[in-house]
């Protein structure tokens, strides 16, 4: 009967614990933008940037932890480094962020033009709209980033295994 591989080793802090829930940070901030003052909405881009740039210095940590031979650590540690700072800040902060802040703009226009409601009822209602497209974004964007990067960057470095990015 094969060992079971250790128990550290299977568990990602930055990917499957709770922690990942702040890569997502950003997302609640878009959603609450038009209920909170800009400053908390900056906050929460800060907290998911912490969190990317935290996963991509722990991958980094890591791919300097194989054993290999030693000059090709260096590389092996910027390519894990690069590849999930880029993958992260774009698939946790950027694009959907980009994207919860558009289609909550486009609701409170459009309850703006179509109803009589009051603006707070308006503002709440984005709200909870932009809360709840989140998770019906997360997966698409992750894949679509996912092909952008192979289709682009990680064609750069195609003999190097890519780091897990999700």
């Amino acid at each position: 009967m094969p060992e079971p591989p250790p128990r550290a080793a299977e568990r990602d802090l930055y990917r499957d614990t709770w922690v990942r829930y702040l890569g997502y940070a950003n997302e609640v901030g878009e959603a609450f933008r038009s209920l909170v003052p800009a400053a908390v909405v900056w906050l929460s881009y800060g907290v998911s940037s912490s969190y990317v740039l935290a996963d991509a210095v722990d991958k980094g940590k890591k791919a300097g932890d194989v054993s290999s031979p030693e000059a090709g650590r260096s590389t092996r540690v910027t390519l894990a480094v690069v590849d999930t700072f880029v993958w992260q800040a774009l698939a946790s902060v950027a694009i959907p962020g980009f994207t919860v802040n558009r289609v909550c703009a486009a609701s409170l226009y459009v309850l703006g033009t179509t109803t009589r409601w009051p603006l707070a009822v308006r503002k709440w209602t984005t709200t909870a709209l932009g809360l709840l497209i989140i998770p019906v974004i997360v997966h698409p964007i992750d894949r679509s980033v996912d092909f952008l990067m192979d289709s682009s960057l990680r064609k750069l470095y195609p003999s190097v295994e890519k780091p897990s990015s999700s």
